[in-house]
Order: C-alpha cells, then sequence, then structure tokens
C-alpha cells in the first residue's frame, strides 16, 4: 500500500481521515477547484472525475479507496491557454450557461468518447458486439448521469458529437 493518489499527475498523500471522500479532497485539501459538488448524492454528476480511465461521481467515493489511482479532474484536461478539444468545443457550440455542470460534463464526455473508441456498448447502443456508433442517441444515453438545470443539451450533444467525429 503506497498511500499515494495521483491527481493530474502529481502524487499526493491520501488524507488521515478514511471518510475524506475524493471529491472534498481535491478540492478542499489539493484546492481543485473546477469539480463541483452538486446534489452530494451522486445524482448530478457534477463531480465527476476519470479515475484510471473511468468516470465516477467523486461524492460517492473515498480517497483512500483509490490508494494508487490516477485520477484526472478538469485542471488535467486543459488550461485557459491551452484547453481539451472538448473544452474548445463546448465553448464553440455555448455547451454550457452557468457553467456549474460544465467540468463534470468535460471529464465524463472525455471518458465517454473513449468507452465508444473501446466499443463498450451502452443501452442505446444497436448492438452488444462490434463497432459502437457515436449518435445524438448514444451520446445523450452514455451522458444522463450529468444533469444541466439550464437545459443546455443540444449544445451539449452538438460539441460532443463535433468532437468524435473529428477524432474518427
Amino acid at each position: 500500500m503506497s498511500d499515494t493518489i495521483s491527481i493530474n499527475g502529481t502524487q499526493h498523500s491520501l488524507p488521515d481521515d478514511p471518510r475524506r471522500s475524493l471529491l472534498d479532497f481535491v478540492r478542499q485539501d489539493l484546492g481543485l477547484t473546477g469539480t463541483k459538488k452538486g446534489c452530494d448524492h451522486g445524482q448530478c454528476g457534477a463531480c465527476t472525475v476519470i479515475v484510471n480511465g473511468i468516470r465516477i461521481n467523486s461524492c460517492l467515493t473515498l480517497a483512500v479507496m483509490h490508494d494508487g489511482d490516477e485520477v484526472t479532474t478538469i485542471e488535467g484536461l486543459g488550461t485557459p491557454e491551452a484547453p481539451s478539444e472538448l473544452q474548445k468545443a463546448f465553448v464553440a457550440h455555448d455547451g454550457f450557461q452557468c457553467g456549474y455542470c460544465t467540468p463534470g460534463q468535460i471529464c465524463s464526455a472525455t471518458a465517454m468518447l473513449q468507452e465508444i473508441a473501446n466499443n463498450w456498448p451502452s443501452d442505446a447502443s444497436e448492438s452488444l458486439e462490434g463497432e459502437m456508433n457515436v449518435t445524438g442517441e448514444e451520446i445523450r444515453e452514455r451522458m444522463s448521469g450529468n444533469l444541466c438545470r439550464c437545459g443546455a443539451y443540444a449544445n451539449i450533444v452538438a460539441a460532443i458529437r463535433d468532437v468524435a467525429e473529428e477524432s474518427a
């Protein structure tokens, strides 16, 4: 047991308090406030981060459960000077209004596009095997755990679709 966690490529000691959620550890202990606390019950997706390539709700897991893991937050995906392709697409398509859910949406979409590239099916997939298609229905199904109270869903789907088509 190493008692460390990698956040955006930097090693950190795990918190002493085993009850500390990954969300609170990232925000309060490390000062990475891009990841948002929405409902604190895993229902809104505002706290979505990527752990070892898989998107999770950071409010529902304890930091100590991720000993040795690689966690990527929105800060690890891009910067204002060098945004990721999804961050650029969200801006180009106005995929946000208030912006509160945007970090979770972008982290979720980043991992979702990798799921599709890995041919992992969803409930909306035409088949359980073979190549997955990036359709609007597929994107909406896979992003259904990320809520936007402003209702920017059409723009979010358009942004994700643009990036998926560019990388295809």
